[in-house]
């Protein structure tokens, strides 16, 4: 089996036996196979200040750390005799079936990730490969436009972060449907910065230095804001950005939002179930729960705590989760606890700073093998049997 072929390809564990095959040719992987390795690795080939960026958190990290353990207090109780041996991980979400549950969660610096300093198109690239989609963010190196021209057959979706000016808003919403994109993701959490030591101490701010800035420098509207183009005036243009990028919304703007587009508009880092009822009354078509992987407020509850009164608030809603997932195991977690969909974030940044799209592949590739094996294993063919009462039980 090619990697271009599992988005297609139901067993997902069949990749162990196709590295233990590789193997009997000498041929061991030259990708690492755990999470730790990984970061490792990432660190390693990563400039200082970008590893801060990716690999940081808020304050001292206490959510960061959180996010990852509040996995370890879960655990799946095993059927036997099950009669598992072909797993169905396909999902619906926003009119798409998809093979999997998995998807890429946003990464505003991915495209410096890549040593090519393209990791945007090659993010976009592996989601054409594998069949898991990319949530694009507004912070990209390359064009959207780009960007989502790489997708192949897979969805994707675009990241949102809502500026102040409106007409911006409208315009990047607006361009991200004229490019193929086909949903919203409107992230709410991150309209002024969290405080974040590791990135103080080394001046970790890329957008600053003019990196990841591309969806707003060729955009119209914000180019008409400026007096000279951004190309003969760099500094300027950044000072504009940051003065605009921040919109603190509110529930009033929830319908200018809705208004803007047909597309299905999720809102990310919805954690609160009255937050979730007043959205699925808004008119939102799915809800994200997320603390942003512990980059933006420290001191919070671990994500995967707060999943299961989400997933209830939500109803009929697809929720989509992410903070803390770093194993296959920790993806069939989550999936258990409820969420439609769960995204990962600094694996596959490690990977592409590692491997560039074949990293990305590579990771995408273990996570599925892994958590279609666990459910092989633990006798779970479905993930409707997987969500089934008593499948999961807390540990601690």
């Amino acid at each position: 089996m090619t990697d271009e072929a599992v988005g297609e390809f139901r067993n997902f564990g069949a990749y162990q036996l196709e590295l233990h095959l590789e193997a009997l040719g000498g041929v061991l992987p030259r990708l690492p196979m755990t999470f730790a390795a990984l970061a490792a690795r990432a660190e390693a080939a990563l400039p200082a200040e970008l590893w801060s960026y990716v690999a940081g958190g808020a304050g001292d990290e206490l959510t960061q750390r959180a996010n990852s353990a509040a996995f370890e207090r879960w655990g799946l109780v095993p059927r036997m005799l099950v009669g598992a041996a072909e797993r169905d991980l396909s999902v619906e979400l926003f009119g798409h079936r998809l093979p999997s549950p998995l998807f890429m969660a946003p990464v505003g610096v991915i495209g410096l990730c890549a040593q090519d300093g393209h990791g945007d198109l090659a993010t976009a690239r592996a989601a054409a490969r594998t069949g898991v989609p990319m949530v694009a963010s507004t912070l990209t190196v390359d064009p959207m436009e780009q960007v989502a021209s790489e997708f192949g057959g897979t969805p994707g979706f675009f990241q949102l972060y809502v500026p102040a000016d409106r007409k911006l808003a409208e315009s990047l919403v607006h361009r991200a449907e004229a490019a193929g994109f086909r949903g919203i993701v409107v992230t709410l959490d991150t309209w002024v910065l969290g405080w974040r030591p590791r990135d103080l101490v080394l001046g970790a701010f890329p957008q600053l230095r003019g990196h990841c800035l591309t969806n707003y420098t060729g955009d119209p509207v914000f180019r008409s804001r400026l007096a000279k183009a951004p190309e003969e005036d760099p500094r300027a243009a950044v000072l504009e950005w940051a003065g605009i990028f921040a919109n603190p919304l509110t529930w009033d703007d929830l319908p200018w939002l809705r208004s803007l587009t047909d597309l299905p508009i999720i809102l990310k880092g919805l954690c609160h179930p009255e937050d979730v009822r007043r959205a699925r009354d808004g008119g939102v078509d799915g809800i994200y729960c997320s603390n942003h992987g512990g980059r933006q407020a420290n001191g919070g509850l671990a994500a995967l705590d707060l999943l299961p009164e989400v997933v209830e608030a939500a109803g009929e809603l697809p929720v989509l989760f992410d903070s803390g997932v770093r194993s296959g195991a920790d993806v069939v977690k989550a999936l258990a606890l409820g969420a439609t969909a769960v995204g990962v974030g600094r694996p596959y940044a490690y990977g592409l700073a590692v491997g560039g799209e074949d990293g990305i592949v590579h990771v995408l590739r273990s996570l599925l093998a892994e958590a279609d094996l666990l459910m092989a294993v633990d006798g779970y063919p479905t993930l409707a049997a997987l969500r089934a009462e008593g499948a999961l039980r807390r540990t601690g």
